[in-house]
């Protein structure tokens, strides 16, 4: 089976590297980003969307939001020109349920599978291979691409019919949202009050309050650690999707809109690049305290 691999940023090369260990044949293309790791590992660097396409029997893209994915897809030089009727596209990116809808019914009209695929985990599971990945589309493509997808995850769960996978990608991302705003709120209350953070880190993290994203994030707030792994203006995009589909839906989404607040209060202070635990920031800043490890016991 020969792949293409669109879109090799912070999770996309990575996980473009995994394919490469598993011993498949890859060929990948990124407007921006350099190839050259890639190559050298055995991939092939492709001169267009239209060109990976053309070469590959699966296309996967892992690109930042709607707008680029269908540019990619749809656009001039795009995949649709280049995929021939059988081929099966995988949409790894993180877009609106109603955008992967369009996209895949436009390629329908061509012959053309599409799956949307979204993952969880950030950088460091995209690295170590065991993505949690939420697949919608057809069985049948599904199961077909399934075995490639277990090389890049170590969940993957076909969970409805295209656009499925965004809107359970929509849930995971309020649900770690609001889980890394709770830190940041308990852990700011808990440094003010001059208790030390991380030994409040290990008496809870065992406990009900304990969870992947306290295990994840809190050890970077600790060491002032805010290289991105998943990034501000990422999640910004996320929420802002959330929003949009529970507006469509007429579902009230309270809390979601108060940390989209804080997202957009941090993209302000010029933090959008920053990884998403800098929603302790926002509230260092107004308690006037930094939750670090060297923070007064």
């Amino acid at each position: 089976m020969n792949i293409g691999f669109i879109g090799v940023g912070i999770m996309g090369r990575p996980m473009a590297k995994n394919l490469l260990k598993a011993g498949y044949a890859l060929t990948v293309y990124d407007k921006y980003a350099k190839l050259d790791d890639l190559v050298a590992l055995g991939a092939q660097a492709g001169a267009s969307n239209k060109d990976v396409a053309a070469k590959s029997d699966v296309v996967i893209t892992m690109l930042p939001n709607s707008l680029n994915v269908r540019q990619a897809i749809l656009g001039q030089d795009g995949v649709s020109e280049g995929a021939r009727p059988g081929t099966i596209v995988v949409d790894m990116s993180s877009i609106d349920p109603d955008a992967a809808q369009e996209i895949a019914a436009a390629l329908k009209a061509k012959g053309v599978a599409m799956l949307d695929a979204p993952v969880s985990g950030g950088e460091p599971k995209a690295i170590d291979g065991t993505l949690a990945i939420m697949v919608g589309g057809e069985a049948a493509s599904f199961a077909t691409v399934k075995p490639v997808l277990e090389k890049m995850g170590g969940s993957v769960v076909l969970v409805g019919d295209i656009g499925a996978g965004n809107v359970t990608k929509l849930a995971n991302q309020i649900i770690v949202a609001l889980n890394i705003a709770a830190v940041a709120e308990a852990f700011v209350l808990a440094t003010k009050a001059g208790v030390d953070p991380e030994a409040v880190f290990n008496a809870i993290k065992g406990g009900l309050a304990g969870s992947t994203v306290m295990n994840a994030k809190v050890p970077m707030i600790l060491n002032g650690d805010f290289n991105p792994g998943g990034r501000v203006e990422l999640h910004t995009k996320d929420l802002q999707n959330v929003l949009d589909t529970g507006h469509r839906l007429n579902v009230p989404l309270p809390l979601t809109a108060s940390v989209m607040e804080i997202l957009q209060a941090l993209i302000s202070d010029d933090m959008r690049g920053l990884d998403h635990c800098a929603i302790v920031r926002y509230y260092e800043k107004l308690a006037k305290v930094e939750v670090r490890k060297s923070a007064a016991r």
